[in-house]
């Protein structure tokens, strides 16, 4: 359970720094809630595979498709590497590595890709949502499942992820979305309690 805690941490603290730092201009806040995003998801990386795969993943397909194009990218992005090489990440297949990250550069190349959304109403969905590495995610989790019941069943090159991840990335996805949803609220409750403080004017 401590895991769907820190995953939901990890996608609420992700969204809200990428709101602050896009639709506010707030690159002090973003960076602050970058750097809670990427503490929950060092934590995550140490402790879980199957979270690395995922985590180091979306860093790779989000780093080629160029989308780390902020201050609060970076700074996420290095703390999740120091706790990572701090506390130790554990061995991963380049395999599944390789698919993870080449659905996220899917993702992230898709997503906000107006040409795309013009033409098909279907994928502009689909790459609103960042849908490619879900798929990715539950097809692994799904033949996680069948290696459970079947500890013989093996694909070469290629790791499987436990069977209740996808629920946990699901989980990480729904607080992205719930974070995006409440940020005006969420923004202007800080502001309203940093001028309560005397932090600001």
């Amino acid at each position: 359970m401590l895991e769907i805690f820190f995953y939901s941490l990890s996608g609420f603290f992700m969204k809200l720094s990428d709101d602050s730092y896009d639709r506010k201009n707030e690159k002090a806040l973003a960076i602050i809630f970058g750097i809670f995003s990427g503490l929950t998801i060092g934590y995550l990386v140490v402790n879980s595979i199957d979270a690395a795969y995922i985590f180091l993943g979306i860093f790779i397909g989000t780093l080629l498709s160029k989308k780390i194009d902020g201050i609060h990218h970076i700074i996420t992005a290095l703390v999740f590497f120091l706790y990572a090489i701090l506390f130790g990440i554990p061995a991963i297949g380049i395999g599944t590595l390789i698919i993870c990250s080449f659905a996220s550069y899917i993702d992230e190349f898709g997503n906000d890709n107006s040409s795309i959304s013009k033409k098909s109403k279907f994928f502009g969905l689909f790459f609103k949502y960042r849908f490619s590495l879900k798929i990715v995610v539950m097809v692994l989790s799904i033949l996680g499942l069948i290696q459970f019941f079947y500890p013989n069943f093996l694909i070469p090159g290629l790791e499987f992820m436990q069977f209740y991840t996808i629920i946990y990335f699901i989980f990480f996805e729904l607080f992205y979305e719930i974070a995006g949803l409440k940020f005006e609220a969420i923004y202007n409750g800080l502001n309203r309690l940093s001028r309560a403080l005397g932090l600001v004017n």
